[in-house]
C-alpha cells in the first residue's frame, strides 16, 4: 500500500533528509587514502547523535540478511555495489567509494548515497560516477504527478545503458516515509508508461547502482550483506529521497 504524505509530513521528511546530506557530506570531507571505513561510520554516528536522530539502517535485517547490519552506513568499495559493511578496512589511492546513509527523525526517514573518489582518481571511475549521477537526475525528472514507476525506470536505465554500463539485476529504488522501505519498488530499467501511476504526495528514493563492465550479475560476499560485481569491476551507486509534487519533485535530501 502507498501512503501519500500531506505537506507537513514532506517537510517533516525534509528535515530528516537534510540530517542525512550533513552525514553523507561529512563522511565525504573525512575520507581519505589510510582513512577506514569503520571510523567513516563513527563520522555518520557522531552527526546523527547531534541532530538527534536515529539510524534506519542500524540492526536492520530484511529475510536475506544473516545477521542485522552492524553500522549506520552502508561503505562500499570498487567492485562493491551496494550494502558494504564499514570495517577497519583503509581506503588506499585510487579507491572508488559509494556510501549509503538513512536517518530517522520525528518519526520519518530520509535515504540517500553518494559516490566519490580517493586520492588520484582513474578517469573510468569519474565517468562512472558521472553517469550515475546523471542517471539519477534523469529519474527525478521523470517523477512527476501522471508519469508512471516505469517512466522513471526508463529514464534512469536509458542514461545507464547509453553509457555502456551495466545494471544489477533485482535491486533499484523504493518508496519511504515513515519507515525506509516501502511501496512502491521503483526499477533502474523499465518501459515508460508502465506501471504505478505517479501521484502528488508520494515520497520515492530513487536509486541508480552502475557496474561499470556493462554486465549486469553480481553475487553477495561472504559476509552476506555486500553485493560484489562477478567480474570484479568496478561499481557507483546515488540515491536521493525524492517526494512527488503538483510543483515537480522535491529532493528531500539535496546536499548544500
Amino acid at each position: 500500500m502507498v501512503e501519500l504524505k500531506t505537506r507537513a509530513s514532506i517537510d517533516a521528511m525534509y528535515e530528516a533528509g537534510q540530517v542525512v546530506a550533513r552525514t553523507l557530506t561529512a563522511v565525504r570531507e573525512a575520507a581519505g587514502v589510510g582513512v577506514s571505513l569503520r571510523e567513516l561510520d563513527e563520522v555518520a554516528r557522531d552527526v546523527l547523535r547531534e541532530a538527534g536522530a536515529g539510524s534506519p539502517f542500524l540492526g536492520y535485517r530484511p529475510s536475506f540478511a544473516p545477521t542485522p547490519f552492524p553500522a549506520v552506513i552502508c561503505a562500499s568499495v570498487n567492485d562493491a555495489i551496494v550494502h558494504g559493511i564499514p570495517t577497519g578496512h583503509r581506503l588506499r589511492d585510487g579507491d572508488l567509494v559509494s556510501v549509503d546513509c538513512g536517518a530517522r527523525l520525528g518519526g520519518w526517514v530520509g535515504d540517500s548515497a553518494i559516490s566519490f573518489t580517493v586520492g588520484r582518481a582513474r578517469p573510468a571511475d569519474l565517468r562512472l560516477i558521472e553517469t550515475a549521477e546523471r542517471a539519477l537526475a534523469a529519474g527525478i525528472a521523470a517523477a512527476v504527478p501522471g508519469n508512471r514507476i516505469g517512466d522513471i525506470a526508463h529514464a534512469i536505465g536509458t542514461v545507464c545503458r547509453a553509457g555502456g554500463y551495466g545494471i544489477p539485476d533485482g535491486f533499484g529504488g523504493h518508496g519511504i516515509g515513515r519507515h525506509m522501505h516501502e511501496d512502491p519498488g521503483v526499477p533502474n530499467e523499465g518501459r515508460p508508461g508502465r506501471g504505478l501511476r505517479l501521484r502528488a504526495g508520494m515520497a520515492i528514493a530513487i536509486e541508480p547502482m552502475l557496474i561499470g563492465s556493462g554486465r549486469d550479475d553480481w553475487h553477495t560476499a561472504p559476509d552476506g550483506w555486500t553485493l560484489r560485481t562477478n567480474d570484479g569491476s568496478r561499481a557507483a551507486h546515488t540515491e536521493h529521497t525524492v517526494a512527488i509534487t503538483e510543483d515537480g519533485p522535491r529532493v528531500l535530501t539535496e546536499r548544500r
